[in-house]
């Protein structure tokens, strides 16, 4: 395992249990230190504030302030701390609620845990990342959205060919460093890449990419999606 710096992981869940299990999986890895639980959203915030964790762990269905509802609150209260939404549930409402309060990822409870412990590393080191299961939901829904906003498609057309190369891979869930090994250049690069993408169709994250890809035609639903 890496000697550097662990990502400090703060647990958000009203269930006792989860919260228990949760700590022993991430405990056993020593790339991660988990700085503290909260048992719901107002405890969450709270504690954010005052652990400052990289990366917060959160239900959605909590009593006195639900996940969706902290995760706005959070963009404000602990700007620097990325939330990675862990649920049961793969309701539309929830996955697009949670992504436009600012998450940075939405991963099912049901995920392995070494599939849990590399989503903690992505969206600590800035990335994004959406279970399978829940890139096929935003893709269904952005197949019978309405069509995408003129702006956002006259933007697209400034993107070099290689953006919009590396935007597709992006959308079919790749990584940088998986992307690099695809395009056959430096992981550097993509990261420069991806950059300059976000910034030419000012978007937020990688998630919000993905959506364009689909929402703009770049990328079909039905593309192979590499991730597992």
């Amino acid at each position: 395992m890496s000697a550097g710096p662990r990502v400090r992981v703060l647990i958000v869940d009203d269930d006792d249990l989860m919260r228990v299990g949760l700590r022993a999986v991430l405990s056993s890895d020593d790339t991660i230190d988990v700085v503290g639980e909260a048992a719901d959203g107002n405890e969450a915030v709270t504690l954010a504030t005052t652990l400052r964790p990289e990366v917060i762990l959160m239900d959605v269905r909590m009593p006195h302030r639900d996940g969706i509802a902290a995760t706005r609150e959070l963009a404000g209260a602990a700007p620097d701390a990325r939330v990675l939404i862990l649920t049961t549930f793969e309701d539309q409402d929830y996955i697009f609620g949670s992504l436009s309060a600012g998450a940075a990822g939405f991963l099912l409870k049901r995920t392995r845990a070494e599939r849990l412990i590399e989503g903690i590393h992505t969206v600590a080191a800035g990335e994004s990342l959406l279970s399978p299961s829940v890139t096929r939901t935003v893709i269904e829904r952005m197949a019978t959205a309405m069509p995408p906003d003129p702006a956002i498609v006259r933007r697209l057309r400034e993107l070099t060919v290689r953006e919009r190369d590396v935007l597709a891979l992006v959308a079919r869930g790749l990584t940088n460093a998986e992307i690099a090994v695809e395009l056959f250049v430096e992981e550097s690069t993509i990261k420069t890449h991806v950059k300059r993408i976000l910034a030419k169709l000012d978007l937020r994250d990688r998630v919000q990419a993905v959506i364009v890809a689909y929402e703009t035609g770049l990328i079909r639903p039905g593309a192979a999606d590499r991730r597992s």
